[in-house]
């Protein structure tokens, strides 16, 4: 960005709407994206300050850090200790499956607007197969969140999710339309993901799935299946995702093994 100041950007975002259905921070979240994009900002321009922006929204410090932190959550901006906050910059390839990160940041690829559409939100029985991947016995129950992740409204990705319940009691209750996963189990309960195990294949969007992805049947798609463990070796989560590779790439990191 040239000479356009953070406070200048600032006149340009509304006040938040509180008889909208949408909470305040998700308001702020979703006019200061608008603002990210439409004002096509280059990397790293800085955004208005905290103070700017509670001024300008009508609302309180916590709201707008909540904004934020989803934000930063989502790969957009990230923050400078004592400067402020500041535009990401883009990224062209997608790494989320090659690492324990939120698949909302790596769909993003910085500049463009991430939408999750809730399928299922509630708590069942472990399957056979989620048992045996995270090592858990007959009994344990999960919370199971689907959702269809859209960039720029062209839905990429399908991911059918689970976590234990009793590292995350509630969740199935919490809104999460507007937010990103892993900032919540993350901020929430404490979750922090160190290693995953994780299977790909090459196979056929069908039936369903194939019209949540808005696709011809028999398009091909990555199919995705991944276990994952905290820093004690806890099993804490499984996911199966179909993912569009039409419009990017996935990149690895691969590493040879210590001896």
């Amino acid at each position: 960005m040239a000479s356009t100041t953070g406070r200048a950007l600032g006149k340009r975002l509304r006040p938040t709407n509180r008889e909208a259905e949408a909470p305040l921070w998700a308001q702020v979240k979703a006019s200061l994206t608008g603002l990210i994009l439409g004002e096509g900002l280059q990397d790293h321009a800085r955004l208005p300050s905290e103070t700017e922006l509670c001024a300008r929204f009508g609302v309180s410090r916590t709201v707008v850090r909540e904004a934020m932190s989803q934000m930063v959550n989502e790969g957009l901006i990230y923050r400078l200790q004592g400067k402020g906050a500041f535009v990401a910059g883009r990224r062209d390839e997608q790494d989320f499956v090659g690492t324990t990160v939120g698949f909302s940041g790596e769909l993003a690829d910085k500049r463009k607007q991430v939408t999750r559409r809730i399928l299922r939100q509630e708590t069942g029985p472990a399957t056979a197969r989620i048992r045996k991947l995270l090592r858990l016995e007959e009994g344990e129950r999960l919370v199971y969140v689907d959702r269809v992740m859209a960039v720029e409204g062209t839905p990429r990705m399908i991911v059918r999710w689970a976590v234990i319940e009793r590292v995350a009691p509630g969740l199935e209750a919490v809104p999460l339309e507007n937010r990103s996963l892993y900032d919540t189990i993350g901020r929430q309960y404490g979750i922090r993901l160190a290693r995953a195990e994780r299977w790909i294949e090459a196979v056929a969007a069908m039936g369903e799935d194939a019209r949540l992805l808005q696709v011809p049947e028999g398009t091909p798609v990555l199919g995705i299946e991944s276990a994952a463990f905290d820093q004690t070796g806890q099993a804490v989560e499984y996911y199966t995702a179909l993912y569009l590779t039409d419009r990017s790439r996935l990149h690895f990191t691969v590493a040879s093994p210590s001896f």
